[in-house]
């Protein structure tokens, strides 16, 4: 019989080729497109920023601060990708990395197997429709979404930082009621994914809230992304809204620093970090949504 745990990473290993496969078609679709954005055809590799943008937000996404809300906020302060395309080079640049921290995960703490599926199940389908609406949404209507994205991600990390986000001592699956509002409330997380608010805080949150161990939200967190976002970053790459560089240097820059913070630096406290993270985000919100009152 099938072990769940190397089902689950085998799962993950055929998800990682369908991910490359339309990556690749995707970018050649793209350079021969000509209505393509410029970012999304641009061939090369990524600069130094943009490997370095990659390599800090993932280091610190593995111990916990979470990628998307942070590398916005850089985007948009360095003007550095065009608002419209920033969720999708959210979605396609962060997936390698997140994928590593999942086959890292899944192994060092043991959630029951039934849960942890079902709740990338549910991430999963919501990521596929979240992700077909908002490649097609106009740069007005992403800057308001980010905008507000950015506004429940500060919120969210302010709630982590207080300590209301779960315990040691909860279990490590649920049942019954409690497990029907897990598969909603991933469902909506993983739609939200595709808009920008990153998986962590509001995942620490909800299985708090159901009575889980904080830890259990590392392997559902990362385990729902690494499978959600094969998916919605393909929807992104076939309608050509991400920055082909920028998303690459992302994944390149993120690998190691994965590897770096699980292995050999493990933990640290954040907790001062996850702050100076909710000043910059609120100040990015507010950029996103000035913007947004412009192009009105």
């Amino acid at each position: 019989m099938l072990n769940p745990l190397l089902g689950l990473q085998a799962a993950l290993a055929a998800f990682t080729a369908f991910y490359l496969n339309s990556w690749w078609r995707g970018a050649a679709k793209a350079k021969q497109s000509p209505g393509a954005p410029a970012e999304a055809a641009e061939a090369g590799m990524p600069t130094p920023v943009q490997l370095g943008i990659g390599a800090v937000t993932n280091f610190f996404d593995t111990l916990g601060i979470g990628s998307f809300a942070p590398t916005t906020a850089i985007f948009k302060f360095f003007k550095i990708v065009p608002d419209r395309l920033i969720p999708g080079t959210l979605n396609v640049g962060h997936t390698l990395p997140t994928i590593t921290e999942a086959f890292i995960y899944t192994v060092v703490i043991q959630v029951d197997p039934k849960t942890l599926i079902l709740m990338i199940i549910a991430a999963v389908i919501g990521a596929w429709i979240g992700a077909g609406v908002v490649a097609s949404w106009p740069k007005r209507t992403i800057q308001v979404g980010m905008g507000l994205a950015l506004l429940v991600a500060a919120g969210l990390f302010a709630w982590k930082n207080l300590g209301l986000a779960g315990t040691e001592t909860g279990t490590l699956d649920l049942q019954g009621t409690k497990l029907v509002l897990g598969l909603v409330g991933n469902f909506a997380l993983g739609a939200l994914m595709t808009l920008g608010i990153g998986m962590y805080a509001p995942c620490m949150i909800l299985v708090g809230l159901l009575g889980m161990n904080a830890a259990a939200a590392f392997p559902i967190m990362m385990g729902s992304c690494a499978f959600l976002m094969p998916i919605s970053s393909a929807r992104f790459v076939q309608k050509q809204a991400f920055a082909q560089r920028a998303s690459l240097g992302l994944a390149l820059g993120g690998i190691p620093a994965v590897l770096v913070a699980a292995f050999i630096v493990k933990s640290m406290d954040v907790t001062t970090m996850r702050w100076l993270v909710v000043v910059v985000v609120l100040i990015a919100a507010g950029m996103m949504l000035r913007s947004a009152a412009k192009n009105e």
